[in-house]
């Protein structure tokens, strides 16, 4: 039998709560719940009626006005009584910002001197659509000065709330990855390609990381680290200019170019993505083991 909220202590209301916003559900459509298999018996059950009961009111003849008698609203000089005419429905594409919206993405990022800058042209860029449904900027973590940077996809609904990325159960699991190579938010340098969360954790349009590809170019350029880890198939498509998939690029290392400078790059698979496919923890085992090899280099003298 189902409990019912009234039932439930403030702790246990905390805790199904909780378990919601994990799920994905960010508001109640309903006040009550409905049940969808009854609609759907009904909706059936009413097209099996007979064809004669269900025209029964259309099957009486329509009355026609004595003759020499004009029909309603057919009188001399009145007009027929219009129509409401129903509304068009509103599309529910995307608005593509023009060229001109991308040059200055382009201007504003490459004006930034400084990474402080740059998170503050950043605060004030209105150019992209996201920023308008997200609750915060969600910039950076860890040490700017570090050796390594990681890239990700977008922020989710907990770095929203936090302004923080990787902070929800993808963050939990990045850490315990970093820690497994000796590496922590002290010692890395985190960031993600879109800065502002997509509605309802949406993939990110074409037209949106395009916006924001300028400014985390940018990000890699002032933060200036040895090494670029693309975590998923957005970072890794943006930041080395393919259209290969993540399982094809992950665990090679490549070339991320920005300007006259290539820092070296691995792309793998985004935390997210291992959370729903355990399995593939072991490929990204592999790359992490190369990074901390690639990383153990660069510190020998």
């Amino acid at each position: 039998m189902a409990t019912l909220a009234s039932e439930m202590n403030t702790a246990e209301l905390a805790a199904l709560l909780h378990f919601y916003a994990e799920s994905g559900v960010a508001e109640l459509c309903e006040d009550a719940a409905i049940d969808r298999f009854q609609q759907s018996a009904e909706i059936l059950k009413a097209r099996a009626r007979p064809q004669s009961q269900s025209n029964s009111a259309t099957s009486q003849p329509a009355q026609r006005p004595a003759p020499n008698q004009p029909a309603p609203d057919a009188s001399p000089g009145r007009k027929p009584a219009a129509q409401p005419i129903a509304p068009a429905p509103q599309a529910s594409q995307l608005t593509i910002p023009g060229e001109a919206a991308f040059q200055d993405a382009r201007a504003l990022a490459a004006g930034a001197g400084s990474i402080a800058e740059l998170r503050s042209i950043l605060e004030s860029y209105t150019g992209c659509n996201l920023r308008h449904s997200a609750k915060t900027l969600v910039f950076a973590d860890g040490n700017p000065e570090a050796e390594v940077m990681f890239i990700g996809e977008a922020p989710g609904r907990e770095e929203d709330l936090q302004g923080t990325p990787f902070v929800g159960r993808a963050g939990q699991l990045l850490d315990r990855m970093l820690a497994a190579i000796g590496l922590s938010r002290e010692t890395a340098y985190i960031t993600n390609i879109i800065p502002w969360r997509p509605p309802g954790n949406r993939t990110p349009a074409a037209h949106e990381i395009e916006l924001c590809r300028p400014f985390v170019e940018r990000h890699i350029a002032l933060a200036q680290p040895k090494i670029v880890v693309m975590l998923g198939n957005i970072a890794s498509k943006s930041l080395l200019a393919t259209d290969k998939g993540i399982l094809s690029l992950r665990g090679t290392w490549m070339e991320c170019k920005i300007g006259d400078t290539a820092t070296p790059a691995m792309p793998t698979l985004h935390p997210a993505y291992l959370l729903r496919n355990p399995a593939q923890k072991r490929l990204v085992w592999a790359d992490f083991l190369s990074l901390q090899e690639r990383l153990e280099q660069l510190s020998t003298p």
